[in-house]
């Protein structure tokens, strides 16, 4: 997620590294590169431009302290005024109302159905609701069938009418039948088109009357770049929506929609969908998009995710079982689960602080853990629980039913052990000698 922008700007502020004050001159150079990475980002001229006198204009006014570099400086300045251009200040989805309706608009092809499921998932598990998707869009081959797949996955009830083409009354019926049966929210999912037509404009406008949502969100391709913010100009002005939704923001996308849809629409980006997965969507933040922009990392994120995967008892049990030295084979099987239902591995480590750098060239594959995976599970039962008696004859069994090298076996052992030991050090209180263990470990490179 911004790779290209993220390295960009990373060099542009090197123009200032070794300069003991902040001058026209060398600010100057630095913001001609700054304006050169958004314009590659497909960040209109006009906006790079009054982005760039803006931040010229708050560095030259500052004084450099001792303890802060001017390369710090200006890091700091193009960080709040990247928040600033993103929003400043997140603003959370409306769901007063019973029920509360959520509209959801776009063209055909930019991810509406998948996130009108994806919602629907996020406000039951994460806030507590009940809602109902409607099934809305009467014309595209499979889109009704597409969205009670996707209902059935989350175990969220979708509302249709067989054979009726006529949205409107769909939608007016499905609040009725939210009332009747206790729904709290309600989720239209809308027909789109490939451009925009007046067609579809009169028709999304006539659900909006009948509704009167308190949510209307707009859902864009993120990698149509500066055609996506065009796109979402022309929507607003005939619909006036309350927020902004911005998909394959994980795919090969510049960044230049995330970066410029606030300014021009003057409407919040809510939310934006990062991946395939059902649960692959993550509420917008300002702030947290340019910490990543800028490399430093994501930290608040990564520990929401952690804590969403965290057990309290299931924790107090795996303590117990550190502090006596019995924590397993079994238990490891269980804490890479929960590290995988946190997302894309390489996206996780991005999150921490300086990791984003030092990532970029990495190729981590998605299922970094299949290898671990394969070796555990060509152990036996008594295998995994007890460690210990994995001697060599077992060990090149292992190997031969994982398809690995015995290297790899004894690598993974080892690295256990001393993980193992590290962890009983931690949970009893041994502070030096886990420090001295940490030292021992830091040299070991994992696979």
């Amino acid at each position: 997620m911004f790779e290209s922008l993220s390295d960009k700007l990373d060099r542009s502020f090197k123009i200032l590294k070794g300069h003991g004050h902040i001058t026209e001159i060398n600010v100057a150079e630095t913001l001609k590169e700054v304006r050169k990475a958004l314009l590659d980002a497909d960040v209109s001229f006009k906006i790079a431009k009054q982005f760039t006198e803006q931040v010229k204009e708050e560095a030259l006014g500052q004084n450099v302290l001792n303890a802060v570099s001017p390369g710090q400086l200006m890091i700091k300045i193009v960080h709040e005024s990247l928040t600033e251009l993103m929003g400043g200040e997140h603003e959370e989805i409306n769901l007063k109302g019973n029920p509360a309706i959520i509209l959801i608009a776009g063209l055909q092809g930019s991810g509406k159905t998948t996130f009108a499921a994806k919602l629907a998932n996020y406000l039951k598990q994460k806030k507590g609701k009940q809602p109902l998707l409607v099934a809305g869009d009467v014309y595209r081959p499979a889109a009704v069938n597409q969205l009670q797949v996707l209902g059935e996955q989350i175990g969220v009830e979708v509302y249709t009418e067989e054979g009726s083409k006529q949205p409107v009354k769909i939608a007016k019926h499905s609040v009725k039948h939210a009332i009747e049966r206790g729904y709290d929210v309600v989720i239209v999912d809308t027909a789109g088109r490939l451009a925009i037509d007046e067609e579809m404009m009169d028709e999304i406008s006539n659900i909006k009357k009948t509704l009167n949502p308190q949510e209307t969100l707009f859902v864009v391709d993120s990698m149509t770049g500066q055609d996506a913010v065009n796109t979402a100009k022309a929507f607003h002005d005939r619909l006036d929506y309350d927020g902004v939704v911005l998909t394959k923001l994980d795919g090969d996308t510049r960044g230049g929609a995330a970066l410029t849809v606030r300014s021009v629409v003057e409407k919040p980006i809510k939310f934006v969908g990062i991946g395939e997965k059902i649960d692959a969507l993550d509420v917008f933040y300002p702030k947290r998009m340019s910490d990543r922009i800028l490399g430093m990392g994501d930290i608040v994120s990564l520990v929401e995710k952690a804590q969403e995967q965290f057990d309290v008892d299931e924790a107090k049990k795996l303590q117990r079982k550190i502090a006596k030295n019995q924590f397993n084979f079994n238990d490891f099987l269980t804490q890479i689960k929960q590290i995988k239902k946190m997302g894309n591995v390489k996206d996780l480590m991005g999150m921490i602080p300086g990791m984003g750098k030092a990532l970029k060239d990495m190729d981590i594959d998605d299922d970094a853990f299949k290898e671990i995976e394969a070796i555990i599970f060509s152990m036996t039962p008594d295998e995994r629980e007890n460690p210990k008696i994995l001697n060599g004859s077992r060990r090149r069994r292992i190997a031969i039913g994982s398809g690995s090298e015995i290297q790899e076996v004894n690598r993974l052992i080892k690295q256990f052990e001393e993980t193992r030991k590290m962890m009983r050090m931690m949970t009893t209180g041994g502070g030096k000698n886990a420090m001295k263990m940490m030292h021992r470990l830091k040299g070991m490179q994992p696979r």
